[in-house]
């Protein structure tokens, strides 16, 4: 099962604006925010969160039907919020290293989403307006706190697995950071 995102430009390209659709589930519309000189917030969030296979971020979090107050197309609900606070260490854990990979990326330092940043910029930058970007986050089951008590994952941790899984995934080759041609 997948939840379709479709991102789009607004206001002549200066902000973004996105569209959620979970399986077997109504659409609900997504944060509005600024374009940037580069990728849009939510975009890299998800760029990063997909490479680095991390279900426990605001991705993978909204496909198990987290609310956010900052998603205005969902209502809250009691287990919406729930799945949060189940979740808030890994979330927050999974907030600080995509934000350290995409503070990397900008700064043009290697990191191992480097290239898939680069690609999901460019497709952003031919996108017209009017034509959504759509994209699947793959849904995955998230245990509940009762299941997840005493094994919730520091930052540290998360932060080791993503190391072993992208040298796995790079059999040893490292990917460079955003190209300067861009």
């Amino acid at each position: 099962m997948e939840m379709r995102v479709d991102f789009y430009k607004l206001d002549g390209g200066r902000l973004c604006g996105w569209v959620a659709t979970p399986p077997k589930r109504r659409s609900f519309q997504g944060t509005t925010m600024a374009s940037g000189r580069d990728i849009p917030h939510d975009l890299g969030q998800f760029v990063v969160e997909l490479a680095l296979d991390l279900h426990e971020g605001f991705w993978g979090l909204l496909a198990n039907g987290a609310t956010f107050k900052s998603v205005p197309g969902r209502r809250l609900t009691k287990p919406g919020r729930q799945r949060v606070r189940e979740h808030c260490e890994a979330l927050n854990a999974v907030e600080g290293i995509v934000n350290e990979h995409v503070t990397a990326w900008r700064r043009r330092v290697a990191t191992p989403v480097g290239q898939a940043l680069d690609a999901m910029y460019a497709r952003w930058r031919a996108l017209p307006i009017g034509v959504p970007l759509s994209l699947e986050w793959p849904v995955r089951h998230l245990p509940s706190s009762t299941a997840t008590i005493g094994r919730s994952r520091s930052r540290a941790q998360l932060s080791h697995s993503i190391a072993v899984r992208s040298r796995k995934r790079n059999d040893g080759s490292e990917r460079s950071g955003r190209s300067s041609s861009s």
